[in-house]
């Protein structure tokens, strides 16, 4: 029997007979070897030469301390990139190294970073083995799936290092002590015999054709394997530690396909790989592979796809045009720094993919690939497309997101191009120069203001092929309707997250349109055209102005999705009197059922009933409406209920009071039923047992005094939110009143928040028929019944049974605290969605460590949905406190280590704890890591699904008034400061260029559609162990000292922050700061409005609180008279603003009158942005929207708008002064478009500290106080000022510039009595907010006295003075803003290079202008113009036609120093001659014959007449 070995063992003696000589290897016995496959060592072999693979890693050093490494073995010709060299400090220190024996015993060694296997080896043999086992034994190194015998030039510790740095761990963390504990879930050593293998019985084949050998810990290819190597088709042996494969094996091998060799630590491609001639596919991923070019792949003749991305390649070697049959490359994620000059001469590539390489420009020859079918350039920094890409005209798919392109023209008109993803790029101007076949053009996430329909080529009058177009998350404020109304076979339109006020009726032209997504714009109307698009099937305007919708909106026969949440609706029209049916409209259901045409009084009434009109084609098409947070009243219900094949009516946060009892009479299809946030007393009763489909009803935020039992009835019920409401019943009265033991389907069960509520057992005895207990009476306040809750909400419930009460498990939770902690009020809100199981849980820990100033808030959950069990989670949750209370104990503060320190190690402590866990439970030894568990095929993994899976966490800690927040993953926490969104953690987004590069350096990669190593969409997580460290679980940590600005934190999970934005959460959540469990629950509903989907929990803190502990709490009193229901907040009247970025703020406050405070605003050179600069309208949005909302914030009344100009009133002088200042600095971090960042009125300005200090608009403000005038204008009904005071007011803001706040000699005395406190007191500063002072003391503020000024119109001259923010204060510096227009206004569109191209175009047409032509004089040291013997010049051209000359000399200089105002004024001079030019040019041209008209001038009329006669009779002919 064979024993198995592996290459590079050392073969026992054996004597063998020798074989007769093989044809083209060998010509006697002398020169014979053996086959590679016996393993036979050669003479002179080293079995120490180190490896072709390894792991150190040259030049992917992560953290501060990469070492100098020892020089290799072997020498290279390719040049090592220079190393870092590690900090003394990490050199000198010993590392503890835990190194097992086979039997899973281990020794700890101490060895320093520079210590190579070589010179551990006699230790290790001294200490771990018996005197005959020495010979036979090497260290292996198990990790990522592998397992591998070190070389002997390696360094154990530094590998240790590394990977606990990649990891996560900081030097702080004790990396030289760490490696002494059990890191198996990251790595681990084992010193052991290299004779030692899987055994060959544990490998079962089905079929020889397919063989996947990934992961197995081979060091050689099987030996069943060489008898059937034949018969195999695909080879994979992936994840193996093998260093080559046999030659004799690869020959043998004469039908293989693919073979794969992916995450093999490879350095260098196995040399046999070549000899594979029948290769078609062959993947060298994931390795370390630096060059191919010994590789030899051209000798691979039928290689069709080869896939080296995620190595260390920065250029492909010289052979690769001679793989004529390769049709698919993927390089991406390597080192390329421009892409490789052969990628462009392999003519018969279809398929190319180059993402994340570090390309900033694709070289012209790209044009030659005219078979390529699909392209894929995401994440480089490209720019531009070369005009030779039009040369690829067979381009089907081109991705090119997240690059830093500026226009697509190029490529938009390739003619086969069907699919081009261009998002997250820098485009400003989109012109859609659309060619033949493009189907699909996503351009979302770029600062659009401009897009542009160009007509295709002269001559193709067919329509345009797009199908798709996303503009999403855009600048625009409109659309041209003619260009909108010619792409007539759009099916698809996403306008989302734009500036729109209106959508053109042309939308009506676009008959195929199936889905249409407008939300998060200004729109206040819908096109009435909308009803022509009978196959329109969604329509999502959610968070717009709408007031109403169309009415033609009923005759939209496909339409089953409307959302229309967050707008303005207040009605909802009745059905026409009578319906379109179009021709062309898809059939539907039978539209004969009638309704009568005048509407009853009682607004209901059945379909059946009903007679005399028409249903509207909407009513058998309309399965999911959403209209939550708009103006519906009861009134507006009506035609609701004819809309029968609803599924989900969403009707929350209106002013709802009472629905009609026969309004469910018709809807029986309902599924989900949301009422969240109206003013319901009750709901009706007659028909709630006909919805056996309902399984979501939301009423929550209402006021609810009692649930009917008619709920019991629906069996199908598994969501009931009724928390926040004013429920106090008798849960025993089960007669009358509804108690959750009838609805056994339960899942998830909301209570809190209803104050008055009192869970009990009957006292009374009521005798019941089943599941009763030992009296044989049913206790109905206990939950055991319902065995399929997965949560239950009793917060601020009273609960006086406690064993009725079930305890939190691993498959429910329990909430039964209060909603209050250490005096901070918080609330929580969570949505299942459809899961059987929790994916989320949340972590309240109130006086932590027996601290009344600590408190704890967390949230741990699943990254991605999931159907399975929350193990994760579960043990996050329940061991999170402890392990943070450890830590915390442990900082040593010699060394100035405090909480962030503590959070770290928490974080990464816990995950490896989890690890053990999940592998203890699952059957792994705690002492295998989980690379080498799988590698070695570890049948006992019971449940693979725990252990390659995640969970995001986030955890904010309280400590006195500083906050700290750590978060792994998308779990996120945004602070509300005056109103103000801001994030205080970090989305872990593999996209991010940051993390990207951190994944990269870890040797992991990121697939196109930004997955880690193709898998999942975050970079940092708890578990993902088979990702780790590339996934791991360091978090990122934020501190902040709280201040009375702040006022709630909002921590949510992906369900929250991927449908609603940090600014527009805290708008939601600031309408309901008195109460932060209201907050969650409308945050949740919203988030469910918006679309949301999976699991969702939401937790609203009120930090505020720390400052204002006497805060007034909704009163326990049991009298409801005294009680301020939850609702009387949840919902107020709303104003009508259509300006969606005002929905959810305060409302505008009364207008102040007596002594006032006035500012005038003004932007400065904004004649000449409107009139140059095509981003001007949408910076004007911005710059409005920005002004209103801190009007809101700081009690300020817009008093009227002149153009861009601003008057505003404020009832003191320093909230005026603060609103000024917060509009200063905020001027800074808006979205501006492009096109004013790039002009010299908008881009960034940096005093000599490098701190901002400009950027976007400039706006002028003049400040003044005193007694105006006040009246209400008649047309506007807005009050008004007039009077000197306000005349004053506009002539100081006159005098300030760009940038500056100017302030009257009364605004000065009140900063130095109230701010300074240097001045005495004057009469108004007792009426000074207090806040405000502190507001303005903490941003702090600069007065620059400027003298007296001669103001406009005025007499007297007037004391003014320039204030600046603090943080600002580089203006000062600063040479005076331009008050004169400038042409460099506009956006310089031309390069310096393109510019030289104009003037030689320039020069040219000014020659052809005399008769002559111009060329550059040549670059050489003969005479310019070398006459033949004719006479002629060498091409044949007469001397007198050519004009030589210097460019340099004709033209004004044009170098890369210009400013954007010389170059506008050199492109002005240039226009000016090509102008001139062309009028000559004209003149010279023009036909020499007269017209017929300049003939006949002054022929008498007579002769005319005749002439006239002719010509008639002429024509008559």
């Amino acid at each position: 029997m064979l024993e198995k070995v592996s290459p590079k063992t050392q073969a026992p003696p054996v004597v063998l007979a020798v074989p007769p000589p093989i044809d083209g290897l060998a010509s006697s016995a002398a020169s014979w070897e053996a086959p590679q496959s016996w393993a036979v060592e050669k003479d002179g072999e080293d079995p120490a030469e180190p490896p072709d693979y390894s792991s150190s890693e040259d030049s992917v050093a992560i953290g501060h301390h990469a070492p100098k490494k020892h020089r290799s073995h072997r020498t290279s010709t390719r040049p090592k990139p220079p190393l870092k060299a590690a900090k003394p400090c990490i050199t000198n220190k010993p590392f503890k190294v835990r190194i097992y024996r086979a039997n899973n015993t281990y020794h700890v060694a101490s060895i320093g970073l520079s210590v190579t296997v070589a010179d551990l080896a006699p230790v290790l043999n001294t200490k771990l083995l018996l005197e005959s086992e020495r010979e036979t034994h090497r260290l292996y190194l198990k990790e990522r799936g592998r397992e591998r015998i070190l070389a002997q030039t390696e360094r154990p510790a530094d590998i240790v290092r590394r990977r606990l740095e990649q990891a996560g761990y900081d030097l702080a963390d004790g990396l030289d002590l760490l490696g002494a504990e059990d890191i198996t879930f990251l790595m681990k050593f084992v010193y052991k015999t290299q004779l030692l293998g899987p055994a060959e019985e544990d490998l079962s084949f089905d079929t020889f054709e397919h063989i996947d050998l990934t992961g197995r810990s081979l060091r050689a290819i099987p030996v069943v394997l060489h008898t059937r190597a034949d018969t195999i088709t695909t080879l994979n042996l992936s994840r193996n530690p093998m260093l080559e494969i046999p030659l004799d094996f690869i020959q043998s091998c004469v039908t293989l396909r693919e073979l794969r060799l992916s995450n093999m630590a490879m350095k260098r491609v196995p040399q046999s790989v070549r000899h594979c001639i029948t290769l078609y596919r062959l993947d060298l991923s994931c390795n370390r592979i630096v060059e191919l070019n010994e590789a030899g792949l051209d000798q691979i003749p039928k290689l069709a796809t080869l896939n080296v991305q995620n190595n260390r390649m920065e250029k492909l070697p010289w052979y690769f045009p001679r793989l004529r049959m390769l049709r698919h490359l993927n390089i991406s994620n390597n080192k390329f720094r421009t892409l490789p000059p052969v990628v462009c001469e392999m003519a018969s590539l279809v398929d190319l993919d180059i993402s994340f390489n570090m390309i900033s420009e694709l070289p012209d020859e790209i044009g030659q690939l005219k078979l390529l079918d699909r392209l894929i350039i995401v994440g480089n920094q490209v720019q531009k497309f070369p005009d030779e890409c039009r040369g690829l005209v067979s381009l089907r798919d081109l991705d090119c997101r997240r690059n830093n392109i500026l226009d697509l023209s190029v490529v938009c008109m390739l003619p086969k191009l069907e699919i081009l993803r261009a998002d997250h790029n820098t485009i400003y101007a989109l012109d859609l120069s659309l060619g033949p076949s493009l189907k699909t053009l996503d351009a979302s996430h770029n600062d659009i203001t401009q897009i542009t329909l160009v007509p295709g080529p002269v001559g193709t009058c067919s329509p345009y092929a797009l199908t798709s177009l996303d503009i999403s998350y855009a600048k625009l404020s409109s659309l041209d309707e003619f260009a909108l109304g010619q792409l007539s076979s759009l099916e698809i339109l996403k306008l989302d997250h734009n500036s729109f006020r209106y959508i053109p009726e042309s939308l009506g032209e676009l008959s195929q349109l199936r889905r249409l997504s407008c939300s998060d714009n200004a729109l206040d109307a819908l096109p009435s055209s909308i009803g022509r698009l009978q196959r329109l099937e969604t329509l999502d305007a959610h968070n717009n102005s709408l007031v109403e919708l169309p009415i033609s909106l009923w005759n939209c026969a496909s339409l089953c999705h409307i959302n229309v949440t967050s707008n303005q609706l207040g009605i909802w029209h009745d059905p026409p009197t009578s319906t379109v049916n179009p021709a062309d409209s898809p059939p539907t259901s039978t539209r004969s059922i009638l309704i009568h045409p005048e509407r009853k009084t009682s607004a209901t009434g059945s379909i059946g009933s009903q007679s005399g009109r028409t249903i509207p084609p909407l009513a058998h098409s309309l399965e999911r409406l959403y209209l939550g947070e708009n103006n519906l009243t009861d009134d507006v219900l009506h035609p609701l209920t004819i809309l029968k094949e609803l599924r989900v009516l969403n009707m929350s946060f209106n002013e709802i009071q009472e629905i009609p009892p026969s309004f469910f009479r018709n809807l029986i299809k309902l599924e989900e039923v949301y009422l969240s946030g109206n003013k319901l007393t009750s709901i009706p009763t007659e028909d709630l047992h006909r919805l056996t489909r309902l399984s979501v009803l939301f009423l929550n935020g209402n006021k609810l005094q009692t649930l009917p039992h008619e709920l019991g009835k629906i069996q199908s019920l598994a969501v009931l939110d009724a928390g926040s409401n004013v429920l106090k019943y008798n849960i025993n009265n089960w007669q009358f009143d509804w108690n959750w033991n009838f609805n056994p389907n339960l899942k998830y069960l909301n209570l809190s928040g209803n104050k008055r509520l009192e869970i009990k057992p009957d006292a009374t005895g009521h005798k019941m028929q089943s599941t009763k207990d030992q009296h044989g009476r049913k206790v109905l306040a206990d939950f055991s019944s319902l065995n399929q809750l997965r949560v239950l909400g009793l917060m601020d419930v009273t609960t006086t049974f406690l064993p009725n009460i079930p305890d939190d498990n691993e498959e429910r939770r329990v909430r039964t605290s209060l909603s209050e902690v250490n005096n901070m009020a918080y609330g929580i809100a969570d949505h299942l969605s459809g899961s059987d199981y929790l994916n989320m849980l949340d972590l309240v820990q109130p006086h932590f460590r027996d601290n009344k100033e600590e408190a704890v808030f967390a949230m741990f959950g699943r990254a991605q949905p999931s159907t399975g069990s929350n193990r994760l989670s579960k043990y996050l949750h329940d061991k999170f406190l402890s392990v943070f209370t450890q830590q915390l104990d442990t900082l040593d503060k010699s060394k100035k280590e405090g909480v962030s320190d503590a959070l770290r190690r928490s974080f990464l402590r816990l995950n490896k704890y989890l690890h053990d866990e999940l592998y203890n439970s699952t059957g792994v030894n705690r002492k295998m890591s989980q690379a080498s568990a799988s590698s070695t095929g570890a049948a006992s993994i019971l449940d693979q699904a725990p252990v390659r899976s995640g969970a995001s966490g986030i955890v904010m800690y309280i400590a006195g008034k500083t906050m700290y927040v750590a978060n792994a993953g998308n779990a996120l926490a945004v602070i509300s400061k005056q109103g103000a969104a801001e994030l205080v953690s970090k989305k872990h987004d593999p996209f991010d260029r940051a993390e990207t590069a951190r994944i990269r350096a870890a040797e992991g990669w990121v697939s196109p559609k930004g997955f880690v190593n193709d898998e999942i969409d975050i970079s940092r997580s708890f578990g993902f162990y088979h990702l780790l460290p590339v996934v791991n679980a360091r978090p990122d940590i934020y501190m902040r000292d709280l201040s009375e600005l702040d006022e709630f934190v909002i921590i949510g999970n992906r369900g929250l922050w991927d449908y609603v934005s940090y600014q527009t959460a805290v708008d939601i959540a600031r309408s309901e700061r008195a109460d932060p469990m209201i907050a969650a629950q409308k945050l949740r509903d919203f988030a469910i409005s918006y679309g949301a989907k999976g699991s969702t929990m939401i937790m609203v803190i009120s930090i505020a609180d720390l400052f204002n502990p006497g805060r007034a709490r909704p009163s326990t009193v049991p009298s409801l008279g005294d009680y301020e229901p939850p609702s009387s907040k949840y919902k107020r009247t709303k104003q009508t603003v259509l300006d969606p970025g005002l929905n959810w703020l305060d409302e505008e406050p009364p207008p102040p009158i007596g002594h006032v405070a006035l500012v005038f605003t003004d932007i400065r050179n904004s004649t000449h942005l409107w009139e140059a600069n095509a981003g001007m309208q949408t910076a004007m949005r911005i710059h409005h929207t920005l002004m209103r909302r801190q009007l809101r914030f700081f009690g300020g009344y817009e008093v009227k708008t002149e153009g861009d100009a601003f008057m505003c009133s404020f009832p003191t002088a320093l909230s005026a002064l603060l609103w000024c200042l917060r509009i200063q600095v905020q001027l800074l971090h808006e979205a501006w478009p492009l096109e004013i960042l790039e002009c010299h009125d908008g881009k960034p300005v940096y005093d000599a500290n490098g701190t901002l200090i400009a950027r976007g608009l400039s706006v002028r403000m003049g400040v003044h106080c005193g007694t105006p005038v006040c009246e209400i204008d008649p047309v506007t009904k807005r009050m008004d000022y007039f009077g000197p005071m306000v005349n004053r007011s506009a002539r100081i803001c006159g005098n300030a510039a760009g940038g500056e706040i100017m302030c009257s000699a009364e605004i000065l005395r009140e900063i130095n009595a109230s701010i300074f406190e240097t001045g005495p007191f004057t009469e108004y500063s007792e009426f000074q907010p207090p806040s405000i002072i502190d507001a303005i003391r903490r941003m702090g503020v600069v007065v620059i006295p400027k003298g007296e000024y001669k103001l406009k119109g005025l007499e007297l001259p007037e004391a003014l003075s320039l204030v600046y923010p603090k943080e600002l204060a580089g203006r000062v510096d600063l040479e005076e803003f331009e008050s004169e227009p400038s042409a460099s206004a506009s956006r310089v569109q031309f390069s310096i290079e393109q510019t030289r191209q104009l003037g030689l175009l320039c020069l040219r047409l000014e020659a052809l202008s005399s008769s002559r032509i111009f060329r550059p004089s040549p670059q050489r040291k003969a005479s310019a113009s070398k006459e033949s013997s004719d006479g002629q010049i060498e091409d044949g051209q007469q001397l007198s036609n050519i004009m030589y000359g210097d460019a340099s000399l004709l033209l004004p200089p044009i170098h890369q120093k210009l400013s954007d105002a010389e170059l506008m004024t050199i492109l002005d001079s240039l226009s000016i001659r090509i102008e001139n030019a062309l009028v000559a040019l004209s003149q010279i041209f023009r036909p020499q014959s007269q017209s017929i008209t300049s003939t006949l001038r002054g022929v008498d009329e007579r002769t005319l007449q005749e002439i006239l006669s002719m010509l008639q009779g002429r024509s008559s002919l």
